[in-house]
């Protein structure tokens, strides 16, 4: 069996450093605005700090520009080519074809992947695009398991493959998408989404007979959420994954909390592991319960499994977590209290949790004793008042600068 890549999200520096911790291969980043999460706050000088912090310790970054580009985009793509080039990122997406000829001009140097928004969906298409300059083909989201077992029997031999195991789902086909421009003046295949899929909406039907009489159709009193799915989520489905032989395996969420990312990270990273080590002794139930612990919608394997799958959509479009929440990150274990910087209110008695790197259990503790970040004075609590809002507490175990701490509801 080839082990594959596990390749994780980063919308800023410090959630790379995250992703790397927590386990991730090679990390996949946007650039200043011509990516498709351009709210992502990744500049071009995170950018570089991502990079040459990632191949210091071994690791790759691929860069996005994976726009479809209006032709006054192309002077600045020309640009940001150039300086991807000149940073030695290790890939840059791209979807549209005008986009690859400029990076095969502006950075001959860097491997070329085709984003899923290009809804590579055949072995015929693949080759197309290897043809022109692809190193790697990030597939459509749409696929099912035979279908890319079909891919990787007939695509050439030097052409890596990628493929999506968690995540959101776009509602459109492989996220190329134009509700969001359409009702919000936000083009989502230039990086502004508005998520008009998550929104609600009241839907009327009209009886035939009595032409502009509408009779509203309802889910419930908020309406409903008729173009949200659920989230993505193959981890009972890892051993069929890496037996397909995939080059890749790529966790979605540039906007998500470094929360997230450590918990989603670390269980496909023990899952992928252990799998590899014993494959007889596969439990994928373990890892689901801590992926269970994130803010989520519900969990689908979309048409992984099964072409024919309804069990895709969303309908209430809410996003749940009733027992754990985002505690805080250490930002300093020097001293025999850390500092944590807190993400929600903590308090003496409260259950905290810490997520160690590549380990599946996280280690479960109580707040006996909390101290004031400034005065080290004794407290009973703390609020997220302002930005970089901190506490110490002493910790159970040894931990390292960006060990993430969830809190028990």
């Amino acid at each position: 069996m080839k082990k594959p890549e596990l390749l994780a999200p980063a919308g800023t520096f410090e959630k790379a450093k995250v992703a790397f911790m927590y386990g991730a291969d090679a990390v996949y980043a946007g650039t200043s605005s011509l990516s498709l999460r351009s709210r992502a706050e990744m500049q071009d000088n995170n950018l570089e700090d991502t990079i040459k912090y990632a191949h210091s310790i071994g690791k790759k970054v691929y860069a996005a520009i994976n726009i479809f580009a209006w032709d006054d985009k192309y002077e600045e793509i020309r640009k940001q080519a150039r300086l991807l080039n000149d940073l030695k990122v290790d890939g840059i997406i791209v979807a549209d074809g005008g986009v690859l000829d400029v990076l095969k001009e502006e950075a001959p140097d860097v491997d070329k992947h085709i984003s899923t928004q290009a809804n590579t969906v055949s072995a015929h298409a693949s080759k197309f695009w290897y043809k022109n300059g692809a190193k790697r083909i990030i597939l459509a989201r749409e696929l099912s398991k035979d279908q890319i077992r079909e891919i990787m029997e007939n695509k050439p031999d030097d052409l890596e493959i990628e493929m999506f195991i968690h995540g959101a789902i776009c509602f459109s086909y492989s996220g190329r998408c134009f509700l969001s421009d359409f009702l919000a003046g936000r083009s989502a295949n230039l990086g502004d989404c508005a998520q008009s899929c998550r929104w609600s909406y009241n839907l009327y039907a009209e009886e035939v007979n009595n032409p502009g009489q509408l009779m509203p159709i309802e889910q419930d009193e908020h309406g409903t959420h008729i173009f949200s799915s659920k989230d993505l989520c193959l981890i009972k489905e890892i051993p069929e994954v890496v037996g397909l032989g995939v080059d890749s395996l790529k966790i979605e969420g540039r906007l998500k909390t470094e929360y997230y990312l450590a918990t989603v990270i670390n269980a496909y990273r023990n899952a992928i592991d252990d799998y590899m080590k014993s494959p007889e002794s596969y439990d994928y139930t373990k890892y689901l319960k801590e992926l269970e612990k994130v803010t989520t919608r519900s969990l689908t394997t979309f048409y992984f499994n099964d072409r024919e799958n309804k069990d895709i959509q969303e309908y209430e479009g809410k996003q749940y977590n009733p027992n754990y929440e985002f505690g805080g990150i250490v930002t300093d274990c020097s001293q025999e209290k850390a500092l944590i910087e807190i993400r929600n209110r903590l308090q003496v008695g409260d259950t905290l949790e810490i997520i160690v790197p590549n380990k599946i259990d996280p280690v479960e503790f109580k707040i006996t004793k909390m101290w004031d970040a400034e005065t080290d004075e004794e407290i009973d609590f703390v609020n997220p008042g302002k930005s970089g809002q901190s506490v110490k507490i002493e910790l159970p175990i040894k931990v390292e600068n960006g060990y993430i701490i969830r809190r028990m509801k």
